[in-house]
C-alpha cells in the first residue's frame, strides 16, 4: 500500500505543471494530474510508467471530474488556467469560466474532500503599474490589474481569502514572477525565452518599450515554491500571500537584451519607442525568503544559456511551431 502523501496538480501537463510533477515525484510524493490536454500530453507521457503517478483527463469546471480527481488527495496545486493576456483575449468568456468558475469549484471540492492545503498560482502582474517608479511593490501593495488575465487572478485571490478560516482546506496564494526557462512543455512566447530564441536564430529582434520593469523567475524555482508551501507549517502559510522570485531579479527589457548580447555579441536589435505600458512594476520578495526560507537556484542569465543551447544544438527542430505558444 502506498502511504506517500498525494498531491493533485491541475494543469500538470503545462509549462510549470510538468516541472512541478517531476519535482514532487523525485521527493517521494504520489502525484495525480487533472488536465484537459489542450496542448497535448507529451510533457508527462513518460510518467505513465511511474507507479506513483496517475492521470485523470478532466475539466476543472466539471463537478464530477473534479470530485473524482480529489479522492484521497492531501494537497492541491492549482495551476490550470487560461494563461497570459493574448490567450485570455481570444475568448474572454472561456477565460472567466476556467479561471474563475473552475478555480472556485476546485477549492470547494478540495474542502469537501478534506484536502489540507490548496496552493494557487497567481501572478505579480496583479500589481499593474507602480505609483512610484523608484519603489518596489510587496504583498501589501494595492492590486491594479490591467488585463482580464490578472483580473481573474485577483478575483479568485479575494474568493480564497474570504473563505471561513475554520475550513479544512487552507489556501495559499503564490504570486509568480514572469516565468522563463526550460520545461518539458517548452514555450517561446515568454519574454526571456522569446528574445533569446530570436537572437539565437540570427534574426533581428524588435523590442517595444525597453524601459519597463518586471520580475523574472525560472520555471524550476516557481515549481519549487509550491513544494515549499506544501511542506511548510500550516500556520505559516494558511490564508497568506507570497510573491515568488528574488528582489535582485527585477529586469527592464533592455537589461535582458544586454545579458543576451553578452552571449551572442552579433545580435541585431531594433528598439521601438513606447512610453506607455499599463504594467510596470518592481517586486520585493523578502517575505517568502524570511518566512519560508525560499531562495532561487537559477537567474536570468542561466535561463538564457539554456535557451541558446537548445536552439543552437537543435534540440527543438522548429522553435517557431505554434505549439510552443499559448495562443
Amino acid at each position: 500500500m502506498n502511504t506517500a502523501k498525494k498531491v493533485l496538480v491541475s494543469g500538470g501537463a503545462g509549462y510549470i505543471g510538468s516541472v512541478l510533477v517531476r519535482l514532487l515525484l523525485e521527493k517521494g510524493y504520489s502525484v495525480r494530474v487533472i488536465d484537459k490536454l489542450n496542448f497535448g500530453g507529451e510533457p508527462i507521457m513518460d510518467l505513465l510508467n511511474n507507479p506513483n503517478f496517475s492521470f485523470y483527463k478532466g475539466d476543472i469546471r466539471n463537478a464530477d471530474d473534479v470530485s473524482k480527481a480529489m479522492k484521497g488527495v492531501d494537497y492541491v496545486a492549482h495551476l490550470a488556467a487560461i494563461v497570459g493576456d493574448p490567450a485570455c483575449a481570444v475568448n474572454p468568456e472561456l477565460t472567466k469560466s476556467v479561471n474563475l468558475d473552475g478555480a472556485k469549484l476546485m477549492y470547494q471540492k478540495a474542502n469537501e474532500a478534506g484536502v489540507k492545503k490548496l496552493i494557487f498560482s497567481s501572478t505579480c502582474s496583479n500589481y499593474g503599474k507602480m505609483k512610484d517608479p523608484n519603489s518596489f511593490v510587496n504583498e501589501e501593495s494595492e492590486l491594479a490589474p490591467v488585463s482580464l488575465y490578472a483580473e481573474t487572478k485577483v478575483e479568485f485571490e479575494n474568493f480564497l481569502l474570504s473563505q471561513n478560516k475554520s475550513n479544512i482546506c487552507k489556501p495559499t496564494i503564490l504570486r509568480f514572477s514572469t516565468v522563463y526557462g526550460l520545461s518539458l512543455r517548452p514555450r517561446f512566447d515568454l519574454t526571456v525565452n522569446e528574445f533569446t530564441k530570436e537572437l539565437a536564430m540570427n534574426r533581428e529582434l524588435v523590442v517595444f518599450g525597453e524601459q519597463f520593469w518586471r520580475p523574472y523567475c525560472h520555471v524550476v524555482d516557481l515549481a519549487r515554491s509550491v513544494i515549499k508551501v506544501i511542506e511548510a507549517d500550516e500556520q505559516n502559510v494558511a490564508f497568506d500571500v507570497f510573491n515568488v522570485g528574488d528582489t535582485d531579479e527585477n529586469y527592464q527589457k533592455q537589461m535582458i537584451i544586454n545579458e543576451i548580447v553578452k552571449k551572442i555579441p552579433e545580435s541585431k536589435v531594433k528598439y521601438v519607442s513606447k512610453n506607455e505600458d499599463p504594467r510596470d512594476y518592481r517586486v520585493n520578495f523578502d517575505k517568502i525568503k524570511i518566512k519560508l526560507g525560499f531562495t532561487i537556484t537559477k537567474k536570468v542569465p542561466d535561463g538564457i544559456d539554456q535557451i541558446i543551447k537548445v536552439i543552437k544544438d537543435g534540440f527543438i527542430i522548429n522553435p517557431d511551431d505554434p505549439k510552443y505558444k499559448n495562443t
